[in-house]
């Protein structure tokens, strides 16, 4: 395996490069004047009124476009952002007077926090539910969960979240909404873990329902088609017990293409959570991405989509490895 990883890995430079480029070439020519987006709050001050002031204003614009590099040329600017990118250093953001690291850092955090945990519970619910439906096929459970994930598909995720803000907080008084906790001290550890919980509670329900309900459906139907196969009905024949047909046969197979959508999900997950974060005024990547394309940031703006874009290329080495597990028909050579 760990020649194959090396080899995917070391296949994967290239794509990234051609990515990074393109990248490039499209949030660089975005229309729209950096300079302008981030320094018009200063251009009212008196020292650039008049004849004079308006001078001073074109000598200042031009300083700042010195400093941020963009008078050189496309190749020059790419060479200098993708170096420094590989070093770990991924720019300056002028909106946020601070370098990209420093801005994306919490945010990034809280986002991952926030989508894993999600993921996690979306496939672990769904591959409950999605198995026991297919066990029960037509009966009232599997109508229930067939009609409930319907809904939930049909449902916005702004939807879905201003519902749980409108029934829990405000109704019922329960959990919190509206950012995240401030730092308080005097606190112990399971203290700030609360405040924590009841904060972030929300948001990850509503991510968690908003990607349950088709995963519960490709499982339900996975696990029905599995169970039609002539293995199935040797293993029974056999006699088998049901609980070892159904988890030691039949439920590995059924994965195969439940994990293509799983592992397909990681980017959709983070790229959807704008929204999410949005609803719930939290400070996560979402929510600095759609500020830093207003803004023309560019280098934020770069940053987070070679995130995506590396993270889509991770997925895939994940899938692979996880059809080796779930499929004993597939080698890692």
């Amino acid at each position: 395996m760990g020649k194959y990883l090396l080899k995917r890995f070391l296949s994967l430079i290239p794509v990234a490069f051609i990515i990074s480029i393109i990248l490039f070439i499209i949030v660089t020519n975005v229309p729209g004047d950096p300079v302008d987006l981030a320094y018009s709050h200063l251009y009212g001050d008196p020292m650039f009124r008049g004849a004079e002031g308006a001078i001073r204003l074109e000598e200042f614009k031009a300083q700042k476009r010195e400093e941020l590099g963009l008078n050189d040329g496309d190749i020059v600017r790419y060479v200098r952002w993708i170096g420094r990118s590989i070093q770990g250093d991924f720019g300056y953001s002028p909106n946020h007077d601070k370098p990209v690291s420093e801005v994306i850092k919490e945010p990034l955090k809280i986002s991952i926090i926030v989508n894993v945990i999600s993921l996690i519970l979306s496939f672990t619910i769904a591959i409950i539910v999605g198995i026991k439906s297919a066990l029960k096929r037509f009966s009232f459970y599997d109508s229930f969960w067939q009609v409930t994930s319907l809904v939930f598909m049909s449902m916005p995720t702004f939807f879905i979240g201003l519902s749980l803000i409108f029934l829990f907080p405000i109704t019922l008084g329960w959990l919190e909404f509206g950012g995240l906790p401030p730092v308080q001290s005097g606190l112990n550890i399971f203290e700030e873990i609360w405040r924590w919980v009841r904060h972030l509670t929300l948001p990850i329900i509503t991510l968690t329902i908003g990607s349950l309900a088709g995963t519960i459906r490709y499982v339900r139907n996975a696990m029905i088609e599995v169970l039609k196969k002539d293995y199935i009905r040797t293993a029974r024949a056999k006699g088998l017990r049901e609980k070892v047909v159904i988890y030691s046969h039949a439920f590995r197979n059924a994965l195969i293409p439940v994990v293509t959508i799983v592992a397909g999900s990681l980017v959709g997950i983070f790229g959807g959570s704008a929204i999410t974060e949005s609803v719930f005024a939290i400070n996560g990547i979402g929510s600095i991405l759609i500020k830093a394309l207003n803004d023309r940031d560019y280098n934020i703006v770069l940053t987070m989509n070679l995130f995506y874009a590396l993270l889509a290329l991770l997925a895939n080495i994940i899938m692979d490895i996880s059809y080796a597990f779930v499929d004993p028909r597939v080698k890692l050579d």
